[in-house]
């Protein structure tokens, strides 16, 4: 298995190797091996070339977090064609956006379909196909059958020519073919679309593995959309390249109400999540806690910067350390992470030590800067992607010096752990001073009263930027803006205190549950 150079590669070989292993399940429902997941993605596939879909060919999926929507993508990816999975709670003009810009030849979605998506596919006239798994037998073993059906859009569609490979067994995947295209969160401004190619993902996997030492007795619940990176690639990918398994909530996506019965019911070993979410379970395990706990080997947390405080609540409440990482969808995810126990110490507000990869803090004219001093983080590795699509100034930027330029600030501390101080843009720049909106976050969090904190900086005529935070209370607690206030005043230096507060109850986030500061400063400061 060592061998394999593409992800499709290394599944068929974990089929191979572990054909009678549970690979994925959907809570109550089903049970597919490594082997049975192989044989039905290999049948979509050929569902897929008798569609007309040749290498090269960007397929667009919508979908909940469904077993179809797993096939589906490992399908398009053994045919060579290219997935770009797409949220489904999309705007028709957001899918019209994604939709054209990825050049999609077809969209798939459930058998239920998706009015927006299908209105914008429609408007481009990209043809459209919806798949479910069917149940043909009810005897010893369940059997599944693939079914796809197409709409042919009115303009007879180049999917329609003759393919001229009849059989997947005629088709060889390879290391550079494109098979994953994604947007950037576009934290600051438009999306930029993210080619990552077989190799990316074989690589960023193997790194995910090695890390956290996924092998084929692990297994988790998946909690996060895999329309985006961090579900996709070290949830679910990780898991399944391991020879591990995964279990999909009953509901398509995450429910605090399940997610420990199904965690115990299959034996799950650790699970990976985004603050926003430690924060939903947490709060439930305070509200109405579990008789029982499963024992797991960690949790792991990623995507947006976790408090300390929230950290040691997690180690506390469910008896497992807890390892921050950091990533990106330009690195195929994972950059860094703490290591386990047996590996290293796990260090609160560090996200830990790059995990195959290169990288360095680089000042402005790309000097590489010691330990202890503030830079722009960089990468080079096999997992990051080779560029932006149709976006030579975005390249240009994004790679100078040789290295890949991931826009955050931070530095190594003596021991090599990678602390995080925040986005360059998003660095509140006050009459000079330069506050990182992570710090007083984290000490925003570290009040008992406080369930939800985000500080952000808005526009000041005498300082340029001015410094301003939301916090959403904890349930039955009444804390107000001057409690806040006195808070910060003893635990932060004067300057770093947010002039005001804003107390709500809910956050504008994105679909992977990122708090985005560029947007809740326009919420609040509209309302000024």
């Amino acid at each position: 298995m060592e061998t394999a150079t593409t992800l499709t590669g290394l599944l068929q070989a974990v089929a191979e190797k572990f054909p009678t292993r549970r690979a994925i399940s959907v809570a109550g429902k089903l049970d597919l091996t490594h082997s049975h997941l192989n044989q039905l993605v290999e049948s979509a596939a050929n569902h897929l070339i008798s569609a007309g879909i040749k290498p090269n060919d960007v397929v667009a999926l919508t979908f909940p977090n469904t077993v179809e929507y797993v096939i589906l993508f490992l399908a398009v990816i053994r045919v060579r064609a290219t997935a770009a999975p797409l949220n489904a709670a999309y705007t028709s003009e957001e899918f019209e956006f994604y939709l054209s810009d990825s050049e999609s030849k077809l969209l798939l979605t459930p058998l239920e379909g998706n009015e927006p998506a299908q209105a914008a596919a429609t408007k481009l006239k990209i043809q459209l196909g919806s798949a479910s798994l069917i149940k043909t037998t009810e005897e010893e073993e369940t059997k599944f059958a693939f079914s796809i059906s197409l709409n042919k859009p009115e303009s007879e569609s180049d999917l329609n020519s003759v393919n001229s490979v009849n059989s997947i067994s005629e088709l060889i995947n390879e290391p550079s073919d494109v098979a994953l295209f994604l947007h950037t969160s576009g934290t600051t401004s438009r999306p930029k679309g993210v080619p990552l190619s077989q190799h990316n993902l074989v690589s960023s996997v193997r790194n995910i593995e090695s890390v956290y030492r996924l092998n084929e007795s692990d297994s988790t619940v998946i909690v996060l959309p895999l329309f985006h990176v961090h579900g996709l690639i070290a949830g679910l990918l990780s898991s399944l390249g391991a020879g591990g398994a995964v279990a999909l909530p009953s509901a398509g996506r995450f429910s605090a109400s399940t997610f420990w019965k199904d965690m115990i019911q299959y034996n799950a070993t650790w699970y990976t999540a985004v603050p926003t979410i430690h924060q939903i379970i947490l709060d439930r395990h305070l509200n109405s806690p579990e008789p029982v706990y499963p024992r797991l080997r960690f949790i792991r947390s990623c995507s947006a910067s976790l408090a300390p405080v929230i950290l040691g609540r997690l180690e506390e409440a469910f008896g497992a350390p807890v390892l921050e990482a950091y990533a990106m969808t330009e690195a195929t995810h994972l950059m860094s992470s703490n290591p386990l126990p047996q590996d290293g110490p796990h260090k609160a507000g560090s996200v830990g030590k790059p995990v195959g990869q290169e990288m360095a803090i680089l000042d402005e004219s790309g000097r590489v800067l010691e330990n202890e001093v503030n830079g722009e983080v960089c990468i080079r590795g096999e997992n990051v992607t080779k560029g932006y699509k149709n976006n030579v100034e975005a390249n240009t930027a994004a790679f100078l010096f040789g290295w890949f330029h991931t826009g955050d600030i931070g530095y190594f501390d003596s021991d090599g752990y990678l602390h995080l101080v925040g986005r360059i843009k998003e660095l509140i720049n006050r009459g000079g001073e330069k506050i990182s909106p992570i710090e007083v976050d984290a000490v925003l969090l570290s009040h008992p009263d406080v369930a939800q904190a985000v500080a952000f900086g808005v526009p000041d005529q005498k300082y340029g930027e001015e410094i301003h935070c939301a916090i959403i209370p904890r349930e039955g607690t009444n804390i107000d803006e001057a409690e806040v206030l006195r808070f910060c005043k003893k635990n932060l230096t004067s300057f770093k205190v947010p002039k005001k507060v804003f107390i709500t109850d809910s956050l504008p986030k994105t679909a992977t549950g990122k708090i985005l500061r560029r947007l809740v400063a326009e919420h609040f400061v509209s309302q000024v």
